[in-house]
């Protein structure tokens, strides 16, 4: 928000449960006022029963980036969702479409199933795979038993990617965790306060398949899950930490390593503006 007040620039989300109307509460979705203020784009923009992959994602967002640039405005992408931005600017694996028919047998597998014979057909990608990632392991199943040939195969073909065309900016945020963990801690207790419960209940209520990836936000299945209020929360903020945890591996070693990382807190003037002189175009 202060660099999109100072540039007059557009934000532009990168964070994938942010894409879905459902859960703005959950998500800590932009609020009314601050979108009122700077403009937004792609917040709350997807029906909860419609998933948005990566590639989707990345149409989005170089269609809102054309038009934002057309207009003469800064895009500013904020959001950890490091699948999504990867995709964006590195470009998507040209994979054939899959057969409808071996998309519905992995989809009705069970996930240790699909495990078993993603070892026997791509023993690579099973390796590399968390053995509870149901989205990624059915992925890559998918792939080789439709195309004869496995994900890596295509991942070494990537198309699309925006890298090359634009000035890039990056700024990677990595506060310290004694820091973050208590201020993730107080987010969980203020969205209870906000109504995530009542959220969560009204998402519950479309009996929606529970494998979407709106069902699988944080927050989600710790409200769902029921129980007193303490209990929920620390379900939440439990969740909430160990998210933090994995991104901060994540975006501390997969983004190349000239992109700058950033540690001080947000939360002083003069740590706000080193910040955002780390950003100038």
């Amino acid at each position: 928000m202060a660099y999109a007040r100072r540039t007059g620039g557009v934000i532009v989300n990168a964070d994938s449960a942010q894409l879905y109307r459902d859960l703005p509460i959950i998500s800590a979705a932009p609020t009314a006022a601050e979108q009122a203020e700077v403009e937004h784009r792609l917040y709350g923009v997807r029906d909860g029963a419609d998933p948005c992959s990566a590639a989707d994602w990345a149409a989005l967002a170089k269609a809102a980036i054309d038009d934002i640039h057309r207009a003469g405005k800064l895009p500013i992408l904020v959001g950890g969702t490091g699948l999504y931005l990867r995709t964006l600017l590195d470009g998507i694996a040209p994979v054939p479409p899959i057969d409808p028919i071996v998309r519905a047998e992995v989809r009705a597998a069970t996930v240790a199933a699909n495990r078993l014979e993603l070892e026997r057909l791509d023993p690579g990608a099973a390796a590399r795979l968390d053995i509870a990632d149901t989205t990624r392991i059915a992925r890559a199943l998918e792939v080789v038993r439709s195309t004869g040939r496995p994900l890596a195969h295509w991942q070494q073909h990537l198309e699309g990617g925006i890298a090359d065309s634009v000035a890039l900016h990056p700024l990677i945020l990595l506060p310290t965790r004694d820091w973050l963990i208590p201020r993730c801690d107080q987010r969980f207790a203020d969205m209870l306060d906000q109504g995530a419960i009542e959220e969560v209940a009204r998402l519950v209520e479309r009996g929606l398949n529970p494998d979407l990836p709106v069902m699988r936000a944080i927050g989600v299945r710790e409200i769902a899950a029921g129980g007193s209020r303490e209990e929920m929360m620390a379900r939440g903020q439990l969740a909430t930490r160990r998210y933090a945890k994995r991104q901060i591996t994540w975006f501390s070693n997969q983004p190349p390593p000239g992109w700058p990382r950033f540690t001080a807190p947000l939360d002083s003037p003069s740590a706000m503006a080193d910040a955002l002189a780390l950003l100038e175009v």
